[in-house]
């Protein structure tokens, strides 16, 4: 099984990065709680732009990625009003790391 990386770049409302971090909580648990094959799920706060948030997210393979994609728990973060945008994705073939076995 190939594992896969995201690295997702989203954009706040002005102001409503921190609101946008807490809405993202029922997220974390379920990923704890529910999905083994989510090998890394990070989010960061962009040190140059107080409006972005980035994820870095490793997967086991596709098909935890369609998991946690599909999940309930994504269907239904409320995230109306605190981003400015779509969400930008990169898919990742990971290659080498510390601390992470490919």
């Amino acid at each position: 099984m190939s594992k896969i990386a995201v690295l997702a770049k989203l954009t706040t409302v002005d102001g409503k990065r921190d609101d946008a971090v807490s809405a993202f909580a029922p997220m974390f648990d379920h990923v704890r709680a529910n999905e083994a094959g989510t090998l890394v799920y990070a989010l960061h706060k962009d040190q140059n732009d107080a409006n972005v948030l980035w994820f870095y997210e490793l997967y086991d393979g596709q098909d935890s990625l369609t998991a946690h994609s599909g999940s309930d728990t994504m269907k239904s973060l409320q995230l109306k009003g605190l981003l400015a945008g779509r969400p930008e994705l990169t898919m990742l073939d990971p290659a080498a790391a510390k601390g992470l076995d490919f």
